[in-house]
């Protein structure tokens, strides 16, 4: 069984940064992929960024330039720096990836940006 556990979350003011994080409990190069993804109250999930094993990476329009997704394999775990965080990017973060034909989730993390 696959587990990601996310940590890093909380409450953060306009313009500040936050890493999140999430460990793997196996291998990252076992991934085809890796990745972030978030969901706002009311609103569906949606894809922030992602890692290939290869180490090519894509971010939602949204975020580029912002947040940066990074990997340590030696850690087995997949990172996201957020930094100029804006009050829209308030969602619960939610670890992912994917061994095919497999999804796996994380548990979530939220993250709060007051104006």
């Amino acid at each position: 069984q696959v587990q990601l556990v996310e940590s890093g979350g909380g409450l953060v003011q306009a313009g500040g940064s936050l890493r999140l994080s999430c460990a793997a409990s196996r291998s990252t190069l076992s991934f085809n992929a890796m990745g972030w993804y978030r969901q706002a109250p009311g609103k569906q999930r949606d894809m922030v960024a992602r890692i290939y094993s290869g180490g090519s990476t894509n971010y939602a329009d949204s975020v580029k330039g912002r947040f940066t997704i990074s990997r340590d394999n030696a850690k087995n775990t997949v990172y996201l720096q957020m930094n100029n965080l804006k009050p829209e990017d308030t969602a619960v973060y939610y670890c992912n990836g994917d061994i095919y034909p497999r999804t796996y989730w994380g548990q979530g993390t939220q993250v709060t940006v007051s104006s």
